[in-house]
């Protein structure tokens, strides 16, 4: 069988694509056949997913959400942390277990993990039942892997970053909001860190392509996009083409589409003149994820983080300067090696200082591969465990207290879907990026609507519509 040129393919147009398709009877392949996907770690692991999606759909699989309907099992994994490696090796061992009942069963291997060799070690000494692994660079790879697929465990992982390829075809999870990449890989080299040894090295889109892509989702009727990188605060310093984030924001806000969001920001690469075109431009949404990491100088130098503590401070208090209803939120990592309870007490203080919307917290890990992992880890899990303890209570009282805030105004909400715990009601989110559950009304949802907060809680928020000046968007 003469295998089409997929990497080819993807910078054709959808309509090409299946052209291409119909040449290659590539649909009989697959036809039918069930593929079941599980999803770990960040939003970047998740808009993969949605490409690796459409290059399954476009081979004939159709998806399932219960494992054991599978023909094909396919894990997208994230390194960052070790109980998400813990998670994905547990999982594993369903997944045998269904091989043995159907011995035709495709299990592959994608993401993050599969770009460290110890963890394609494990695979190949303790998991010889796996049967496809590839990494994060060659994502376009696997069509040509199951259509290979050979009797042997096949693992095709790329050392060395992909090249950036446009015009990529997604089977998106919503039809409301739209992941939109801007760059891949990150050049911080954060000590902790094992993206860079992942993802590799900072590439970024060109702007006009990026503008392009937003441009045709608003046509399609998407009402958000979120701009998307490990680091986007850098976007554009790799091209050295005279451009920089504050410059995407700006012509991305100018397609007029409802809403932007980014993430990841980096306080480092934080400029006034950034924080400026997101107070400027209503479109862009008063939402900013700074993930603060440790309050400590000290640790936050060990961390390889390039700003103080003070410095920090110093971003968040610009920030709600210029843009007054902000909502802030960060990570955290408690237990760093060498952390004191003096430096936690610093952590803490930040927090007081800065009163977190809401916070990602976490347990020190090691990953194997970084600077990191050869410092000795002498703080006990008793003493992280207790210390994330106390960070998270202070963290969800000031939720709380952010949320409260909110109860008897009118604040914009975009429905997203129906509440699945509770089908009379739907969801959605603030400009703010605060979780809200109304009562279902008919012809709701992947709407912009004024929703009055009557509870709020740690959490998310209860609200009913305000049927005045309804935005339709």
């Amino acid at each position: 069988m003469n295998l089409p040129n997929l990497k080819e393919a993807r910078k054709r147009t959808e309509k090409q694509v299946e052209e291409k398709q119909v040449d290659y009877n590539l649909k009989e392949t697959f036809k039918n056949k069930k593929y079941f996907l599980r999803t770990y770690g960040c939003q970047m692991n998740m808009h993969d997913s949605e490409e690796i999606k459409k290059f399954l759909e476009m081979l004939g699989f159709v998806e399932t959400n219960v494992l054991e309907e599978s023909d094909l099992v396919l894990l997208n994994t994230c390194a960052i942390r070790e109980n998400v490696h813990d998670k994905v090796f547990g999982y594993l061992g369903r997944c045998k277990h269904l091989k043995r009942e159907k011995p035709d069963l495709i299990i592959a291997i994608g993401g993050c993990m599969s770009q460290e060799e110890n963890v394609i070690n494990e695979i190949k000494e303790k998991h010889p039942y796996v049967d496809i692994v590839f990494g994060t660079h060659n994502i376009s790879d696997l069509p040509r892997l199951l259509l290979e697929k050979k009797e042997k465990q096949e693992i095709d992982v790329y050392s060395i970053e992909g090249d950036i390829y446009e015009n990529i075809l997604y089977s998106r999870d919503s039809k409301i909001t739209a992941w939109v990449n801007i760059m891949y890989g990150c050049d911080k080299f954060c000590t902790y860190c094992i993206v860079p040894y992942t993802r590799g090295k900072q590439r970024s889109r060109r702007l006009e392509n990026i503008v392009k892509e937003v441009e045709e989702l608003k046509k399609e009727g998407y009402k958000e996009v979120t701009l998307l990188g490990q680091n986007v605060n850098a976007y554009g310093k790799d091209l050295q083409l005279g451009y920089d984030f504050k410059d995407l924001l700006e012509q991305v806000a100018k397609t007029n589409i409802d809403r932007i969001r980014f993430v990841t920001s980096h306080p480092w690469d934080f400029t006034d003149e950034m924080i400026d075109i997101i107070a400027h431009y209503k479109n862009i949404m008063p939402y900013i994820h700074l993930p603060l990491q440790s309050g400590s100088s000290r640790i936050l130098k060990q961390m390889g983080r390039r700003y103080t503590k003070e410095e920090y401070i110093e971003l968040v208090n610009k920030i709600k300067e210029k843009i007054p209803n902000v909502s802030l939120t960060t990570d955290i990592i408690v237990g760093f090696p060498n952390e004191t309870e003096e430096d936690f007490q610093e952590t803490l203080e930040v927090v007081h200082t800065c009163q977190y919307d809401s916070a990602f917290t976490f347990i020190y890990s090691p990953r194997e591969g970084t600077p990191a992992s050869l410092i000795p880890d002498n703080v006990t899990i008793e003493e992280k465990e207790e210390r994330l303890q106390r960070l998270n209570t202070i963290i969800n009282q000031y939720s709380l207290e952010k949320n409260k805030q909110l109860e008897g105004k009118i604040v914009p909400v975009l429905i997203l879907g129906e509440n699945e715990k509770d089908k009379n009601k739907v969801y959605g989110y603030t400009d703010t990026m605060k979780l809200v559950n109304i009562p279902k009304k008919e012809d709701c949802i992947g709407k912009i609507l004024p929703v009055k907060i009557i509870e709020a809680k740690s959490f998310s928020l209860d609200g009913e519509l305000v049927m005045e000046g309804v935005k339709n968007g």
